[in-house]
């Protein structure tokens, strides 16, 4: 525990004992190759690492990330993997590219064009009730050991029809937290359905395009999402519900067969 002062509003000030989320740099090395550097919470990194390739396009299944290894360093964490598949074209291309860079302004047509890259469709999946959503948000609650004891992560679960809960995984990141449980789920073996996502992070394009390349088919997130977040899910077939509640959860798109 570390130790602050909390002011209230009237002046008075009083000693108080608060748990910090843990963050560090991780590095993730590819083939020997440094691909990318995320501040992130230190925990399930071989997760992290597996859910991180897999949304990145570097692999297409668990099967292609092996000999995962992670190190403590000075500076933070490095976890090395090995890539087989298409995913090693994908890697040396990012990899000069991004040696390549430059304030040219052409950089920018390829991000923007990645950006558009269409999704891929979401396979044919039933309804989930919104009962399954309550019972899977009272369930969230009491399982978020790192948020529960900071007040600042971000948790992303893995629910069942019935809204049981499977697997959780929290970051200090909301993307992490969902590469973490993709990541989790993938070295298990276990698909992500039937059933449904439940993030408790905004949701940004990047939460649901990290659930569809997951293999989610139904994404449920505790705020309002994005406008690119909606077109994208609608795209690629996903089922989108936000602003879930104890109470009232909002429809967003219903790709349900």
């Amino acid at each position: 525990m570390n130790h602050a002062t909390e002011v209230a509003a009237d002046g008075t000030q009083r000693a108080v004992e608060r748990a910090w989320v843990p963050e560090a740099p991780v590095a993730f090395e590819f083939n020997g190759l440094a691909y990318a550097v995320m501040m992130a919470t230190p925990a399930d990194l071989e997760d992290f690492c597996t859910g991180f390739a897999l949304s990145e396009g570097l692999a297409a299944r668990a099967n292609d990330i092996s000999d995962i290894a992670v190190a403590e360093v000075e500076l933070g964490w490095i976890v090395r993997a090995s890539l087989a598949g298409l995913g090693i074209e994908k890697l040396t291309e990012r990899v000069r590219s991004r040696v390549a860079e430059s304030s040219c302004g052409l950089c920018g047509i390829e991000n923007l064009a990645a950006v558009a890259k269409p999704l891929p469709q979401v396979t044919a999946h039933s309804a989930i009730a919104p009962a399954a959503i309550f019972a899977a948000l009272n369930a969230l609650r009491p399982l978020q050991v790192l948020g529960n004891a900071s007040g600042a992560a971000h948790a992303a679960a893995f629910c069942d029809p019935d809204g049981a809960v499977g697997c959780l995984r929290e970051d200090v990141g909301r993307h992490n937290a969902v590469d973490k449980l993709v990541g989790a789920l993938a070295r298990a073996r276990m698909p992500l359905t039937p059933g449904f996502v439940l993030s408790t992070a905004r949701c940004s394009f990047e939460i649901v395009e990290k659930a569809v390349r997951g293999g989610a088919t139904t994404l449920v997130c505790v705020s309002l999402p994005t406008s690119l977040a909606v077109e994208r899910a609608a795209a690629a077939g996903l089922s989108l519900w936000a602003l879930a509640r104890e109470d009232s959860v909002l429809l967003v798109n219903d790709a349900s067969t």
